[in-house]
């Protein structure tokens, strides 16, 4: 992309390099470290790129914003100590996420060859992004990955009417033979909280069965369902699953719960301080040697159905497309983006 391009606000096809450089420099202007600055940005157009834009670049201007005001620390240092043979303890120092993910995921990958299994626990942490792009990572080194999240409340427990946990994302990833790694990848409530903030942006309807009202009534309004609280998937079963990862990411990881953190998307308030729980399994030394090739014919036996296809087959697509074609961004964001990085 020439520079005329990148310096009007119209134009909003970028590269992926030229994405991640501005969401870089944007946050190295709003007070954070080029470390930290960089993995960031490089986690929000991996998002843009998979076509999870509710992960993607729309969450710039409030990462940018919380780290102005320090709700986030963005020169925060993870970090790291092993608190037994397979446990890590990552403290994320109230800074961004995914540098303490990174560096935790990096250490306890190379321990789980030798362990077979790791738990990796971070606290003081911020918004994890996409999840499956976490345990991905770790399928890419030839471990299966889980991922388990809490987040400022937004569900209530079911028969009640006030939050008391966040959309409580999961995330598994295993590898496969051949190919990318199957990777599954799925927030507990009925729909990502980022999907009715851009909808409330926006100012365009949701669907009714999203989400509740502050008053308990279901609603087509964004900015009454983000006022509200979340639907569970599941009903009832779908509560009690978000409670086991409140649990698992909060509890286990001495995280705030979702009641007690702040929002992600204000720059008011302390820190979210939130947990995430990732546990690395070598599948050969739990398995066996034709461990993966058992899992072809699984997944064989669901392939060979009319109709049918795998988890993350549109990711992957999507992927490949914005690595030769660039990601289209939003006028509005690019120019956001634009101003903080000093580029206008």
């Amino acid at each position: 992309m020439n520079t005329a391009t990148m310096n009007t606000p119209t134009s909003a096809l970028l590269s992926l390099h030229d994405a991640r450089a501005l969401a870089a420099d944007a946050l190295m202007a709003s007070r954070t470290g080029e470390n930290n600055a960089r993995v960031t940005a490089a986690a929000l157009v991996a998002a843009e790129a998979d076509g999870i834009s509710s992960h993607g670049l729309a969450r710039m201007a409030a990462y940018a914003q919380q780290a102005i005001s320090g709700k986030i620390d963005g020169f925060a240092e993870p970090r790291l100590e092993w608190t037994g043979p397979a446990t890590l303890r990552v403290d994320a120092g109230t800074g961004f996420a995914f540098p303490a993910i990174g560096q935790g995921l990096a250490a306890g990958a190379q321990r789980a060859r030798d362990t077979g299994v790791v738990a990796v626990a971070v606290r003081a942490s911020h918004h994890a992004g996409v999840m499956g792009h976490h345990v991905e990572w770790l399928a890419d080194q030839g471990l299966v990955g889980l991922a388990f999240s809490n987040s400022p409340a937004g569900i209530a427990p079911w028969g009640g009417s006030r939050g008391v946990f966040g959309t409580n994302p999961i995330a598994f990833a295993v590898p496969r033979e051949k190919g990318p790694a199957l990777v599954i990848d799925a927030s507990l409530s009925k729909v990502a909280r980022g999907k009715i903030m851009i909808a409330a942006q926006k100012g365009t309807p949701i669907p009714s069965d999203w989400a509740l009202d502050s008053q308990g009534q279901s609603t087509s309004d964004a900015k009454a369902a983000l006022a509200g609280t979340m639907l569970p998937i599941g009903d009832a079963k779908g509560a009690a699953l978000v409670l086991m990862v409140e649990i698992l990411a909060a509890v286990l990881t001495g995280g705030q719960f979702g009641f007690e953190a702040s929002s992600f998307f204000t720059a008011e308030g302390p820190a979210p301080r939130i947990g995430h729980l990732f546990l690395a399994l070598d599948p050969v030394r739990l398995g066996g040697v034709d461990v993966l090739a058992r899992l072809e014919v699984l997944l064989a036996a669901i392939l060979g159905q009319e109709g049918t296809r795998l988890p993350g087959e549109r990711r992957i697509a999507a992927r490949q497309k914005a690595e030769r074609d660039g990601i289209r961004v939003d006028p509005e964001i690019l120019a956001d983006l634009l101003r903080r990085a000093g580029r206008t």
